[in-house]
């Protein structure tokens, strides 16, 4: 699992719990479940590299529909709605994507 030893199991299998119906995906909440709030910003860069699939530099909005995933194979992709949403809230300079460091401010928003 990417984050072993960043996580915890169970934090994660709650936070995935609590999002696994269709349209209930809020970054706050689920950042704040499975454990990030709180962590280093090195931490959290770490984190975002797990996400950045294609380790582009940037999460796009194809890496940020299968974000659940990056914590469980088996987790639910978000919905559009819910992907554009998650984009929206951490696209601070408008360019379509979400940095590095508008990931770690993301988070600790």
């Amino acid at each position: 699992m990417a984050f072993k030893g960043m996580l915890k199991d169970e934090d994660i299998a709650a936070a995935l719990k609590h999002s696994a119906a269709a349209e209930s995906f809020n970054h706050k909440e689920f950042f704040t479940k499975v454990g990030l709030v709180g962590k280093s910003a090195e931490d959290l860069k770490k984190a975002f590299y797990f996400v950045d699939q294609d380790k582009s530099g940037f999460i796009e909005e194809d890496e940020l529909k299968l974000f659940l995933q990056t914590f469980s194979a088996g987790a639910r992709a978000l919905t559009e709605k819910e992907t554009k949403a998650f984009l929206a809230a951490g696209d601070v300079d408008g360019d379509g994507m979400i940095g590095v460091d508008e990931f770690v401010t993301l988070v600790n928003a």
